[in-house]
């Protein structure tokens, strides 16, 4: 497997921490790290609460590298509660498609690292709705 899933794990590890943030909040179930198109890793962890406020690990992952003024992926991995990795959901995916509409079915994701399974959003989303 190439490095880089090695530091995208690494990088996504080392922020997941779930906790208790009140009653109503949880953070770090589950953590992401987004490879961009200039190289460099960013993070999220997912923000859940007791309404609908709150935000996936890849999404907050995605809003980091916007923030930074990025906005083209190339890797996505995603660390689920149990440690292991895991897909995007729809909103995730859906995220990415918008953000890449003519790019995003190159975007590779990791979805076990056991078995070296590496797939792309275009085989994960093979017919955008729009």
């Amino acid at each position: 497997m190439e490095q880089i899933w090695t530091q995208l794990l690494q990088a996504a590890r080392a922020v997941q921490n779930g906790r208790k943030l009140s009653d109503y909040v949880d953070a770090g179930g589950v953590a992401a790290a987004i490879l961009s198109a200039s190289g460099t890793i960013y993070t999220g962890v997912c923000v859940d609460t007791c309404s609908t406020l709150g935000i996936c690990a890849e999404r907050n992952a995605i809003f980091n590298m916007i923030t930074n003024g990025e906005q083209e992926i190339r890797k996505v991995l995603a660390i689920m509660p149990d440690g292991k990795p895991g897909a995007p959901c729809g909103a995730c995916r859906e995220l990415m498609v918008q953000l890449m509409p003519d790019r995003y079915q190159d975007i590779e994701v990791l979805l076990d690292w056991d078995k070296e399974e590496i797939v792309t959003l275009g085989a994960l989303t093979p017919r955008w709705w729009i």
